[in-house]
């Protein structure tokens, strides 16, 4: 294998077709940021549509908002800026609440389609939320309509028996970054009568998915990671034009009304995906997705997925000339074709390691047991950057610097 060098590295970034993306967002100066994959960088347009609602629509306009300048519309709006990105239809999509109350209305209405049938199965080592939501929705209607269980992924197939009402996985593992087969799994689990829930936290915005071609029933996703919405921004949630006539949503809130302003004292669900909206939709939040996702207007999904695995790689091949970057196990899938766009290293002391790195000016994340995180947000982020964040990484290894007492202090986010 080639040794690659700093040339080489400069040459790469001079032949990538999404660098003049990287002027379209605000970098902090002297910072590698390789942690877009929790909290994407602040795009430029963002800052200008935030202060143009506060100051003009809200400010100025105060209510007449809602219709001069379109809030009561940004929910759908936004949400078809997002479909065009996962491979969705039009009318499939919503932007509203967290992933963890949209799980909440897709896992019921799942659930409510599948009568006689009570198993959600799921991985154990999905995101916790996730099966938060289940234990919860279980407690709620007792265990003989819902049923959580878990099995390893290698288990996953064998698993997919008539007994199962909904396989809820996470497309990206938020550890591993290991990527699941959605077409083969969503097929797998239909053969035998059973709903899919697809979570897209760690996809949307790097992988090109296709969930209309895939068959997918439901899939939710955030849009402050990949997608650059800022922090607590709006979720999404997907439903598939053919289960919209007949499902129902257990979070029946007047913004899912088919006429809200009527103020009648019955629930009537709207009739396409706007039954899903709940409660009013956080317009400064969403105003700001809503400018996050002009970003891709001039994009290509597949030049995205070309970069993520090439800086992903580039950083894999740097490790491994790096005599000092040893002592680190790499627990991502080794092939960029199995894994989204992150990489997981293990180390025993990968939390003092991580905020040492922090402190260097490269900032990646720290996940439990002993995880050092790392994400490649392929619209800012340079192969230069990988190049001098394996440096970085190799002095505080080199050095044992992360053996300063202030790097083991542990905050309340890691």
């Amino acid at each position: 294998m080639k040794h690659i060098t700093l040339a080489d590295i400069k040459a790469m970034d001079a032949a990538d077709p999404l660098a003049h993306k990287r002027a379209e967002f605000e970098l902090p100066h002297a910072v590698i940021y390789l942690d877009g994959n929790s909290l994407g960088c602040l795009p430029v347009a963002v800052r200008a549509r935030v202060t143009e609602v506060i100051d003009q629509q809200w400010g100025a306009d105060l209510i007449k908002s809602w219709n001069i300048h379109g809030w009561i519309d940004l929910p759908v709006l936004t949400g078809e800026k997002i479909a065009r990105l996962i491979g969705a239809g039009p009318d499939q999509v919503i932007s509203c609440d967290s992933i963890s109350v949209n799980l909440f209305k897709l896992l019921s209405a799942a659930l409510g389609l599948q009568s006689g049938r009570r198993v959600v199965l799921s991985q154990q080592d999905n995101f916790p939320t996730d099966l938060y939501m289940v234990q919860g929705l279980s407690e709620l209607l007792g265990s003989h309509r819902c049923q959580l269980v878990t099995v390893s992924a290698d288990e996953l197939e064998g698993q997919l028996t008539d007994e199962v009402a909904v396989l809820m996985l996470t497309h990206v593992n938020f550890r591993s970054g290991h990527i699941h087969d959605m077409q083969r799994l969503t097929e797998l689990a239909h053969k035998k009568g059973i709903l899919v829930i697809w979570d897209l936290a760690h996809s949307a915005g790097v992988l090109p998915l296709q969930l209309d071609q895939c068959q997918v029933d439901f899939a939710v996703g955030c849009t402050y990671k990949y997608l650059n919405a800022g922090p607590g921004a709006p979720a999404f949630l997907y439903v598939a034009e053919r289960h919209l006539p007949v499902v129902t949503q257990a979070l029946s809130g007047w913004m899912g009304h088919a006429a809200p302003f009527q103020f009648s004292p019955d629930y009537a669900g709207a009739p396409g995906i706007g039954k899903f909206l709940t409660g009013t939709p956080p317009v400064i939040s969403m105003s700001a997705l809503d400018a996050a996702l002009d970003v891709f207007t001039d994009v290509d999904m597949q030049d995205i997925r070309h970069k993520t695995k090439q800086l992903t790689s580039l950083f894999v091949t740097l490790a491994s000339q790096t005599p000092a970057l040893e002592s680190l196990t790499l627990a991502s899938p080794p092939d960029a074709e199995q894994r989204g766009a992150q990489l997981a290293w293990r180390h025993p002391q990968a939390y003092a390691i991580c905020q040492a790195l922090i402190s260097a000016g490269v900032i990646g994340d720290f996940r439990a047991p002993d995880i050092l995180r790392l994400g490649f947000s392929p619209l800012y982020l340079r192969y230069e950057d990988i190049w001098h964040s394996v440096q970085q990484l190799a002095n505080i290894l080199e050095t044992g610097r992360w053996q300063e007492p202030q790097f083991s202090q542990t905050s309340r986010v890691t």
